[in-house]
């Protein structure tokens, strides 16, 4: 089974296609352009660069959020239309668990965060065991110091956020806290695609017409609809 994934939840977009055993080919750019100029070249080029087309693809994976709302409408429209286009299944990813599961030979608690801006941060709590992944703790958007709150136990912190509030972080849970490398902040479409090949392997998808993002906060066109109701979007 080959799989087409996207992330494009914050400023980094990755692209990649992985079947059972591999990752056939990965393109991964981390800059401030708007994702909406480059994704569709990206996934043409990374189809190219493995031989593929559309048609060859069995299966395609998107990350749902939460991230930036503009990065997610991208990501998921593409995949949205893809899908429907050619009638294969789709598989929703939170971009929380993408982080999470590159330590998923890890037993230690894993704590991703990614920056929501306004010293906030979206934020989860996860641990593996026998290498399959439990929520400690739903997806939140909070202030770097609630995220961390509780933890009394060695913890691997991952995401833009964990770089954003280090020496928050390090002075709060001081020897406790354990910060990925730099290489592994960045979302992977080729771990978004494992955890939908997955997925895939229990029959489970998403219904490519009803799929949505999953923002955790509302959007400032909402939060504007909601005090002044004779504002459409």
């Amino acid at each position: 089974m080959k799989i087409l994934a996207v992330d494009t939840a914050t400023k980094s977009c990755s692209v990649a296609v992985i079947d059972k055993k591999s990752v056939i080919s990965e393109y991964t750019v981390n800059h401030d352009d708007t994702h909406s100029r480059f994704l569709m070249g990206m996934i043409r080029d990374i189809l190219d660069i493995g031989h593929l087309t559309v048609k060859d693809i069995d299966g395609f994976a998107v990350t749902i959020g939460p991230g930036s709302f503009t990065g997610l409408r991208i990501g998921l429209s593409a995949i949205k239309g893809l899908a429907l286009a050619t009638g294969k299944p789709v598989v929703g990813v939170s971009s929380l668990e993408a982080l999470a599961y590159q330590f998923s030979d890890s037993d230690k608690l894993i704590c991703p965060m990614m920056d929501a801006r306004r010293k906030e941060v979206y934020s989860a709590r996860y641990r593996f065991t026998d290498q399959k992944i439990e929520s400690g703790q739903l997806p939140v958007v909070v202030s770097p110091e609630k995220a961390i709150e509780k933890i009394n136990e060695p913890c691997i912190l991952v995401g833009d956020g964990a770089v954003v509030y280090q020496d928050l972080i390090k002075s709060t849970l001081g020897p406790m806290a354990v910060f990925a490398n730099f290489a592994r902040h960045t979302i992977r479409a080729s771990i978004v695609g494992e955890i939908a090949m997955q997925r895939f392997k229990s029959n489970d998808s998403d219904d490519a017409s009803l799929i949505e993002p999953f923002y955790i906060r509302k959007s400032d066109a909402e939060k504007n609809l909601k005090t002044n109701p004779s504002i459409s979007i």
